[in-house]
């Protein structure tokens, strides 16, 4: 079983490169690392602008020219395009009577406990948005991979999009997307750490239902966050996947795996034999019943590529396809409308 370590500054990393020293805003952002897949894999960067990261992507190479003994050479340039990434945050305030902290043995441990289900519904509301959050419709958001990859052809990212055929809105997509500083990365504001935050906001008096006054301990929890892609080519979208007949078996998610697979830039890298942090890691997310579904197709023992094998990744065990980790996200919905 192939082993792949952890060379990249993850969220966790970057906290830690802030000057965190915060034991209980470490631990939120461990909890948050383990509750959402995404943060097992992306790397994430300061933004240079405040709440916003500007970044310039390049949309085309120069030409060269064979060149003659006396003669000059042609001038040519890269074309380039400037991008401005903006952030957004998500929160959740956590209340805990303070009758049942009285009588706890550990009472960090009952608010850590209480406010886990603020974390996963935070985790849960980002992967999501890093798939399908656009700021054109929800402009207090940031925009997610889907709103830059929502058209099929054309020059830029609709050329790495990949149509499964689907039609209506019981389609849902599969992602082949390499995290790096130069290609996909999460950002946070400038001046935070890492965009995690957990405040204590001390003993609160509140009322129930009938008006009956009592009192909590309130934390506020918080996370900024943001997507910037600075090279669409290392990221491929499989979309219009039927939902329906994908559950039938009739729908062969291989052939598509790998026209998505040969449209990926940077291939050797994204097979990540050894970390190499330059290259970027590739990752492949699904969601549970296409990952099922992958799984019943079985394997191609003609050809060993096609195979979904194990493999160790962090210290877990994961799937993979042509080397490339695949990670199960219940954030990709069942109910795309169809990528034309």
């Amino acid at each position: 079983m192939a082993t792949i370590g952890n060379s990249f500054l993850n969220l966790i990393d970057m906290y830690k490169g802030a000057g965190g020293s915060d034991a209980q805003t470490g631990e939120v952002i461990e909890v948050l690392r383990q509750l959402n897949p995404l943060m097992e894999d992306a790397v994430t960067a300061e933004c240079n602008m405040g709440t916003v990261h500007r970044h310039t992507i390049r949309t085309g190479l120069p030409t060269v020219s064979w060149g003659m003994l006396y003669q000059g050479i042609p001038q040519s340039k890269s074309t380039t395009q400037q991008v401005d990434d903006t952030t957004g945050f998500v929160e959740g305030l956590s209340t805990v009577d303070t009758r049942l902290l009285d009588i706890s043995p550990n009472p960090a441990a009952v608010r850590l406990s209480e406010g886990r289900a603020y974390l996963e519904a935070m985790a849960q509301e980002v992967q999501r948005g890093f798939f399908y959050h656009d700021t054109v419709t929800t402009p207090e958001r940031f925009k997610g991979l889907a709103a830059r990859y929502g058209k099929i052809g054309g020059a830029g990212a609709g050329n790495q999009i990949v149509d499964a055929g689907g039609s209506g809105s019981d389609n849902t997509s599969i992602w082949f997307v390499t995290h790096g500083d130069n290609y996909t990365t999460l950002i946070h504001p400038k001046g935070t750490k890492a965009g995690v935050t957990r405040e204590e906001k001390g003993e609160q008096r509140t009322a129930d239902a009938n008006g009956n006054v009592y009192y909590v301990k309130e934390e506020l929890f918080r996370q900024h966050v943001g997507v910037a892609v600075r090279d669409w080519r290392f990221n491929t979208r499989i979309a219009n996947v039927d939902y329906s007949d994908t559950l039938a078996g009739t729908v062969d998610l291989y052939k598509f795996m790998r026209q998505a697979y040969y449209k990926l830039q940077g291939r050797r890298a994204a097979k990540m034999s050894g970390d190499v942090p330059a290259q970027g890691r590739t990752v492949i997310y699904m969601n549970r019943d296409v990952l099922s579904a992958l799984d019943a197709l079985g394997t191609n023992t003609a050809n060993g590529a096609l195979m979904l094998k194990p493999m160790e990744l962090q210290g877990q065990e994961v799937l993979s396809y042509r080397g490339i980790p695949i990670r199960e996200t219940d954030a990709l919905i069942n109910a795309e409308a169809r990528v034309i």
